[in-house]
């Protein structure tokens, strides 16, 4: 059986690509979440990539993971400061959790620098741009299946 990891996008991540694009590149969620995708099924994970600018539906996935996701990555945007809810959903439903975010919140506004998130995360990816995604998911295998190789290894 497939794990799937449930890979959820926070507020304004729909504008990537458009949206100051000197602090978030110039990549669409849109690829973002197609990398993600194709580089889990290269890793044996099933990839379930969602956004939403809405708190109470991130909540609502997150609990919903419960039982159905092996494990969840999430870039909860500027919900990493300001959201308890989701903090408490990540925890509620004790699932390994990796906080992506594109740029170094740790080089810029010093409201940034807080993540709530982070108190839920095994770890935290940040100011790799895109490619922060497919660490946290090279990050998660070893996580949700450390004894599975990947179906196109040699091993498989």
């Amino acid at each position: 059986m497939t794990p799937t990891i449930l890979l959820l996008n926070g507020p304004n991540l729909n504008l990537l690509g458009s949206r100051q694009p000197e602090i978030y590149g110039s990549t669409t969620l849109a690829d973002i979440g197609a990398d993600c995708v194709r580089h889990g099924r290269t890793l044996g994970l099933a990839v379930d990539f969602r956004q939403s600018n809405h708190e109470g539906e991130l909540v609502d996935w997150i609990q919903g993971a419960r039982g159905t996701a092996a494990g969840i990555i999430i870039n909860p945007a500027a919900y990493s400061h300001t959201s308890i809810a989701i903090l408490d959903a990540l925890l509620a439903v004790e699932l390994p959790v990796i906080e992506v975010h594109l740029s170094n919140i740790h080089q810029r506004e010093e409201y940034r620098r807080h993540s709530y998130v982070s108190q839920a995360a095994r770890g935290v990816i940040c100011g790799f741009a895109s490619h922060g995604y497919i660490l946290a998911l090279d990050a998660m295998k070893r996580l949700v299946a450390p004894a599975c190789p990947p179906p196109d290894s040699e091993e498989a």
